[in-house]
């Protein structure tokens, strides 16, 4: 809550917790029971029961009785959002391009406090034990796109945010070390791009590199993702990368284009 809004009497608190309750599910929580809810929103049982059940009411949410999930329907909130940006629309066929070059699952996303946010995706088969689509939101700091996004982030709001965050393992790869997590934010700011080995989940790789928007600022990120042991161009990291990297390249350097002509 901003001290304006506080201080004014503006804030709706209601509202609030009702954002919490949506936003408490994700990747890892898909479906969660009342206890659950309860204790990731810091709600009582009975504010979050009433949250619940006037979600479900709405068609944000279904429920089993016991287990509560999101519905299509909770899409809708940010379609505003997305259909105002021209970023998606841009990226889609681009990344489609490089899907069917590459022969692997590409996708855009944009940083979001701690998170990334798919924007775009395009994918050739199922890698990851949890489904992506546009909305899906995983931790930057385990994420080949969310390494690119903060590498191309202000020293200050760089410094802000390895302040703030808290790698948990994912995963026996994960960088969990801040201070090894500035190092590799660092690589890949004077590299230009990034790649991530079984970091977010096991058995997955991916290699992230910027978009960025008219002013030369990075405001996006493009990736590709593949098996581990199935890697493109090889079974070896830096053969995946060199193989994938440049069409990553060419394709964010149109994204950009682009969005400059757009401008």
């Amino acid at each position: 809550m901003s001290e304006t809004s506080a201080a004014s009497g503006q804030h709706v608190q209601s509202l609030a917790r009702g954002l919490s309750v949506i936003r408490s599910f994700d990747a890892d929580h898909v479906s969660m029971t009342l206890s659950e809810v309860s204790r990731r929103t810091g709600l009582t049982r009975a504010t979050a029961r009433r949250f619940l059940l006037t979600l479900v009411d709405l068609g944000y949410m279904r429920t089993d009785g016991r287990n509560f999930e999101l519905t299509a329907q909770v899409l809708g909130l940010g379609y505003s959002y997305l259909s105002g940006q021209t970023l998606p629309q841009l990226a889609q066929p681009l990344l489609e391009d490089l899907s069917r070059t590459i022969s692997e699952s590409t996708s855009a996303s944009i940083l979001d406090g701690q998170d990334i946010v798919y924007v775009a995706r395009i994918h050739t088969r199922r890698l990851m034990r949890v489904g992506i689509a546009v909305g899906t939101r995983f931790p930057a700091y385990a994420t080949s796109m969310g390494r690119v996004l903060l590498a191309g982030l202000p020293d200050a709001e760089l410094e802000q945010y390895l302040a703030q965050v808290q790698p948990r393992p994912l995963t026996e790869r994960t960088l969990t070390s801040v201070t090894d997590l500035r190092e590799e934010i660092t690589r890949v700011r004077e590299a230009g791009w990034a790649v991530v080995d079984q970091e977010l989940e096991a058995g997955l790789r991916s290699v992230a590199v910027p978009v960025r928007g008219p002013g030369g600022d990075v405001i996006a990120a493009i990736n590709t993702s593949m098996q581990a042991s199935l890697g493109t161009g090889g079974s070896t990291l830096e053969e995946a990368v060199a193989e994938v990297l440049p069409h990553l390249q060419q394709t964010a350097a149109k994204i950009t284009a682009a969005l400059v002509a757009g401008s």
